[in-house]
């Protein structure tokens, strides 16, 4: 079996964009592969958390990872900080990166806005990134597209390693992206990325949301003045972002949702993504509620930990050994 890795940060509510751009996979994954799923919280602080709604958000992430049907039993689920060797191999893997390439991420120069001074955590964030997936000796990362940029940097870090250090130091690892290639983008601006952070929370739906909610968020996506129901994202990328929404959730074809709603108004489309929309959720909110506020949460955490440890120690015993560490 092959080894899957990926996390999520716990940082606010997950929305259908990290849903439906890499969560779905962890499911699909998890019957065929060994799989081990992490809650980033050190990516977290790389800017600054409230201490208490962390710790509430690591719980609400881990729940909602078994509300959407990762199993406890066929996958590994535990939080990054519980095991030391995410941070320590980091250290390592900054030792033979290069401030070049870190300095082409776009997610810094995005993140950093162009500023002269911004934390050295956004800068290396990349770097833990790839330490997260290089301790598990990782065959298959599922993750957004937006994340080849670092599943690339990790790659050649580990072959770097491998071929200056010691061959077979580290498993280089492949990145399982969306099939379809559609990104989600916000519902109010669709030409950027949905987003956790944006002011405006109509912006995104989340996977938490109540019905009402879901529906103003979908009644006021932006679209266009022609009233036309095609897929066309450059000419029309709100009504394109919301076919691809309509069609990840109800599992048909755009073609066929298009026929579907021929001669018909942005008004009634709208009216019934809102209730495919609506339906996808329900089980997920359902599931979480129940699990969030159960002592299973924790066992499973703690268990995680335990099996996630196991296998980082080995990792790091060979890569210790590799670059002449200890004694």
């Amino acid at each position: 079996m092959k080894r899957v890795f990926s996390g999520v940060q716990p940082t606010g509510n997950i929305h259908i964009g990290n849903y439906l751009g890499a969560l779905r996979q962890f499911v699909e994954l998890q019957d065929e592969n060994e799989c081990i799923y992490c809650i980033v919280d050190l990516h977290s602080i790389t800017v600054p958390q409230d201490p208490k709604e962390l710790r509430k958000h690591i719980l609400d992430v881990a729940a909602l990872y078994m509300a959407i049907g990762i199993d406890p039993k066929k996958s590994t689920i535990f939080v990054q900080s519980d095991v030391s060797g995410h941070a320590e191999l980091s250290w390592i893997l900054t030792c033979n990166s290069y401030t070049g390439e870190l300095s082409r991420m776009t997610q810094f120069k995005d993140k950093s806005k162009g500023r002269e001074s911004a934390p050295a955590g956004l800068f290396t964030y990349p770097i833990l990134m790839a330490a997260d997936i290089l301790l598990y000796d990782t065959d298959i990362v599922p993750v957004g597209n937006d994340q080849k940029q670092h599943i690339e940097l990790c790659r050649d870090i580990a072959i770097r390693v491998n071929n200056t250090v010691k061959k077979n130091t580290f498993v280089v690892p492949d990145g399982r992206f969306l099939k379809s290639g559609a990104r989600i983008m916000a519902l109010d601006d669709p030409t950027s990325k949905m987003s956790k952070s944006a002011e405006n929370e109509h912006s995104r739906i989340s996977l938490l949301d109540a019905d009402n909610k879901i529906k103003k968020s979908i009644m006021r996506a932006t679209t266009d003045s022609d009233g036309e129901i095609r897929f066309d994202i450059e000419n029309k990328p709100g009504v394109s972002n919301l076919l691809s929404i309509y069609s990840a959730f109800s599992g048909r074809g755009i073609d066929d949702i298009v026929a579907q709603f021929d001669g018909c108004g942005y008004g009634d489309f709208k009216k019934e993504l809102v209730a495919i929309t609506q339906e996808a959720l329900a089980p997920i909110r359902k599931n979480f509620d129940e699990i969030r506020e159960s002592e299973e949460l924790i066992k499973v955490l703690k268990d995680g930990a335990e099996k996630a440890n196991t296998i980082a120690e080995k990792t790091m015993k060979r890569v210790k050994n590799n670059f002449g560490l200890g004694y």
